[in-house]
């Protein structure tokens, strides 16, 4: 068991792929915002790379461990401690009880760090995931991030806690953590000619868009577009509404959709809406949704790549080969 002693900035439990199969519903699938990194961590202490970690936003999270276990951190490197000593990412260690894990906050790149707990997080799962959705309060830890005097439950470790201590990731699998993070996208379902111009569309994929601060597990905004650039086909919504963004009501293919709201660029991520009224004129691929959830609001930036169907498929099974033991040291 980890007893929480500070949750920190937004502290949670999520796994990965989160709660699939009701966006129908209304409900968001929620999971992981980096699931490379959550994989990675699970990897290094025996479990599946989908399996539930506490996922740490921003940082200043504190807890002591009840028990013994074996745990592992990937993500933004937070400069955290155990009882005042430093903790290497990316590498199994082993924790007894009484011993206090402390961290700082994000570090020079990414903006999440993940724990991994050899056994998992022992919470219920919700229509078949342990994930919290934070907007929805619901699923995870009492569906809320983690305070303190919070006694998050460990599962039961698929091996002898010493046979996995020291697990580590080779150095050439270890994700790079940048400013401006690159994003493989594919256009559509409202693009281009119907909903937005050519002239819109390359500006797109051929701009760097910084984050802004009103981010959050739901949505990430980006920069404005200008209104120069030309960016919509039509000069009003028609029956959707009077700016050309408005579309009739119809569903959001969150993780990963770019929604457009007025001029803005939102990218609907883990907690975001599952339908409205707004034109979607991307979607980024699965495989690199993990760089959104790295991003600094405020600080980092994205650029978008364009990317087909094809291969947005060989990277998302390239990623699954890259979660497994094979990425081992």
């Amino acid at each position: 068991m980890l007893k929480v002693i500070k949750g920190g900035v937004q502290s949670v439990v999520e796994d990965w792929p989160g709660r699939v199969g009701y966006l129908d519903n209304g409900m968001a699938s929620s999971g992981a915002f980096d699931p490379v990194a959550l994989g990675l961590a699970n990897v290094c202490v025996g479990n599946a790379p989908g399996e539930a970690g506490i996922e740490i936003a921003g940082g200043y999270f504190e807890g002591e461990f009840a028990d013994e276990g074996v745990v592992a951190l990937a993500g933004t490197e937070m400069g955290a401690t155990v009882n005042g000593e430093p903790v290497s990412l990316y590498e199994a260690f082993k924790v007894s009880k009484g011993d206090q894990i402390k961290f700082s906050h994000f570090g020079d790149g990414g903006f999440r760090c993940y724990m991994a707990f050899a056994g998992g997080v022992d919470v219920p799962e919700y229509l078949g995931s342990k994930s919290t959705c934070v907007f929805g309060s619901y699923g995870g830890f009492d569906g809320r991030p983690l305070a303190a005097g919070d006694e998050v439950k460990i599962g039961a470790a698929s091996a002898d806690l010493d046979s996995l201590t020291g697990r580590r990731i080779k150095g050439d699998k270890r994700p790079k953590l940048e400013r401006v993070f690159k994003l493989r996208a594919i256009p559509g379902p409202n693009s281009s000619p119907d909903y937005v111009t050519e002239a819109g569309m390359d500006y797109l994929f051929s701009n760097v868009f910084k984050t802004q601060l009103t981010s959050n597990r739901s949505a990430y905004r980006i920069d404005e577009i200008p209104a120069d650039v030309g960016f919509f086909a039509r000069t009003d919504g028609g029956v959707g509404g009077s700016h050309p963004s408005n579309v009739l009501d119809h569903a959001y293919a969150i993780r990963g959709t770019m929604n457009v709201c007025g001029n803005t660029p939102i990218l609907l991520i883990a907690d975001g809406p599952t339908l409205g009224g707004y034109v979607n004129c991307l979607q980024v691929i699965q495989a690199d949704l993990w760089k959104i959830g790295q991003a600094t609001p405020g600080r980092d930036s994205f650029k978008f790549e364009y990317c087909t169907p094809d291969e947005a498929i060989e990277a998302r099974k390239e990623m699954r080969a890259w979660l497994s033991e094979a990425s081992l040291a």
